[in-house]
């Protein structure tokens, strides 16, 4: 087999599409670049749905810990404790525990026992409540000069918030956000590892990494492939954050944009 009759054959495996068993003997280079990077299409999915919806959740909480309001701002502190205080292995395993035991009363959820969803609901979560975090923070920081010069042009309420505290906010946050999108990918690897099933072998690039180091017994060929999409994943990200952030700097002097510094962090 040619390695281009492995690209049409496993290309889209880890969605269903193509050759329905996984190769079980003579495993070839090609087939293993193939099949993980097949499996990266559900990295690329849970991450980048996560991240959106995450986004617009996080600015959510962190303005609601920063309310007046002490009921949503102990309601906001306690959802970024809770998330942010419990590992996120645990949080798969406990939410598909959860998700199987509500599916016999609520049928609706039935569908969350599946990682497409359920343990992208999870990602949504645990994403939001760390963004959250990072973007109340930013919050803190925004200077009073702006938010007083915004009341004296008689910005109030909505108009505000959209045009001198978000901008603001979003500027100073940008930077430990785009570590925060970085380590929400390498996260995903989590959703087959923990309690969610693989259906029909399809499955995330770890998953397809781990079946061929368990066939092979060499992990030296699986998991530095494995190794090299994230590390191309990460570029992708940083590029593309990196362009986001020159836009919310853009108004500034060279000298006084920030650059941003990238520390992956080593447990979570």
């Amino acid at each position: 087999m040619s390695c281009w009759d492995t690209i049409a054959d496993y290309g889209l495996r880890s969605l269903g599409y193509g050759e329905r068993l996984l190769p079980r003997s003579d495993f070839t280079l090609c087939q293993q670049v193939v099949l993980i990077g097949s499996g990266m299409l559900w990295n690329i999915y849970f991450g980048t749905l996560a991240l959106i919806a995450g986004f617009v959740l996080a600015t959510a909480v962190a303005m609601g810990k920063a309310a007046r309001n002490p009921v949503i701002a102990k309601i906001s502190a306690w959802f970024i404790f809770v998330f942010r205080g419990s590992p996120l292995f645990i949080q798969f395993f406990f939410a598909y525990f959860l998700f199987l035991s509500l599916k016999n009363a609520v049928p609706f959820f039935t569908v969350l026992t599946s990682a497409w969803a359920g343990a992208l609901v999870v990602l949504f979560l645990n994403t939001a409540a760390y963004s959250g975090e990072i973007f109340y923070g930013a919050l803190q920081s925004v200077p009073k000069g702006e938010s007083e010069a915004a009341d004296a042009y008689g910005f109030g309420g909505w108009k505000k918030f959209r045009k001198i505290t978000w901008p603001t906010m979003l500027r100073l946050a940008w930077p430990a956000y785009t570590n925060e999108a970085i380590f929400l990918f390498h996260a995903t690897t989590l959703v087959f590892f923990s309690g969610f099933p693989a259906q029909s072998q399809r499955g995330d690039a770890l998953y397809y990494a781990n079946y061929f180091a368990d066939k092979t017994f060499n992990p030296f060929v699986p998991y530095p492939i494995l190794a090299g999409y994230f590390i191309l994943l990460t570029l992708v990200v940083i590029g593309f954050f990196g362009l986001i952030n020159r836009h919310l700097n853009r108004h500034l002097p060279q000298e006084r944009r920030s650059r941003m510094q990238i520390r992956m962090p080593i447990l979570r």
